[in-house]
C-alpha cells in the first residue's frame, strides 16, 4: 500500500493524480475496515482460548485498557461470510412480454444488500440476463439463481461434491444429499397436502478461475432464495463459525405467507456439509 501511495505521489498529471488519489483512498480505508474486523476477530479468539487481557495487550504492544477497546471496534468478524469489499447481487431476470424481476428475487436481493450495509460493506445490485450467462470470476459475488434459470449455476452446482440440485421422476425439483441420498422436496410442490413452505440451496462454490469463490442462493421456487436471506439476516454469526470461507452447502427450509410471500420463519433442514474435511 506505501508503494502505491509512493506512486500516486510521483504522478505529475493532477488530473490524473486527483483521480489515482480518490481511488488509492476508497482501497485504503476499505483495507482499513477489514483490518479492524480480523483484529476484532483475532483478540476475541485469544480470549476464548485462554490468553488473558494481559496477555493480548503485550501481544499486541498496547495497554489493557486498549486492548478493550479495540475489541469492541469494526464490524463483525462474520462480515468475512459475505465479502471483504463492495459486494455484488445478481438476481435473475425472467422472460415475459417484457423481461422481469420477480417479486421474491428483488426482495431477496434488498435484503441481502441491507445485511450487506449493516455489514459495513458496500453493495450493488446486478442482473442476471434471461440467457443465464454469468460471471462468476468476480470478488464478493453473491448469485441468487437456480439451475433452471442459468446453466452456468447449473455446472457450478453439478461441481458441488455434497449436495445435487436435480428433477424427480414426477417433474418436481429436489435437493439431495450425495452421500446418503436424503432427498429434500419442496412442501408446495406435495401433491396431497401443499404447505405455504419451499426449500433452498445455500453454498460456497469455487470460481471457474480457480481465484476464489461466490456465494450461491437458489431456491426451488423463488420465495426459496428469499428465505435464505431471512436465514442468513437472523444466523450469520453461527454459519460463519461452522464455516468461515470454506467452500460448504446445505439445505435451507421456510414458511412464507402465501398472498405476500414474506417469509415467517427460516431454518436449516440440513447439516453444513463441508465440501474438504481435514
Amino acid at each position: 500500500m506505501i508503494e502505491e501511495v509512493r506512486r500516486v505521489a510521483a504522478m505529475q498529471d493532477h488530473a490524473l493524480r486527483v483521480k489515482a488519489a480518490v481511488d488509492l483512498m476508497g482501497e485504503l480505508q476499505a483495507a482499513v475496515v477489514e483490518t479492524s474486523r480480523m483484529r476484532k476477530e483475532s483478540i476475541a479468539w485469544l480470549r476464548d482460548h485462554g490468553h488473558s487481557m494481559a496477555d493480548v495487550a503485550k501481544l499486541m504492544g498496547v495497554s489493557r485498557a486498549r486492548v478493550a477497546q479495540l475489541r469492541d471496534a469494526g464490524p463483525p468478524p462474520e462480515r468475512a461470510f459475505i465479502g471483504t469489499g463492495a459486494v455484488q447481487v445478481l438476481v435473475p431476470m425472467r422472460p415475459g412480454e417484457r423481461e422481469y424481476v420477480a417479486l421474491e428475487d428483488s426482495s431477496t436481493g434488498q435484503k441481502l444488500l441491507a445485511l450487506a450495509h449493516q455489514l459495513q460493506l458496500e453493495g450493488d445490485l446486478g442482473y442476471i440476463p434471461t440467457s443465464g450467462e454469468i460471471d462468476l470470476n468476480r470478488d464478493d459475488l453473491i448469485v441468487v439463481c437456480g439451475p433452471k434459470t442459468s446453466p452456468v449455476t447449473a455446472a457450478a452446482l453439478q461441481a458441488d461434491p455434497r449436495l445435487s440440485f436435480e428433477t424427480l421422476p414426477d417433474g418436481r425439483w429436489a435437493l439431495i444429499e450425495r452421500d446418503s441420498g436424503q432427498t429434500y422436496t419442496s412442501p408446495s410442490d406435495d401433491p396431497d397436502s401443499p404447505a405455504s413452505s419451499d426449500v433452498a440451496y445455500l453454498g460456497r462454490l469455487p470460481r471457474p478461475d480457480g481465484q476464489g469463490t461466490f456465494l450461491l442462493i437458489a431456491g426451488v421456487h423463488a420465495v426459496g432464495s428469499l428465505g435464505v436471506a431471512h436465514f442468513l439476516t437472523e444466523h450469520l454469526a453461527d454459519l460463519y463459525q461452522q464455516a468461515g470461507t470454506a467452500e460448504f452447502s446445505m439445505v435451507i427450509g421456510c414458511d412464507y405467507e402465501p398472498g405476500a410471500k414474506t417469509i415467517a420463519d427460516s431454518r436449516a433442514i440440513s447439516e453444513l456439509l463441508l465440501h474438504e474435511v481435514n
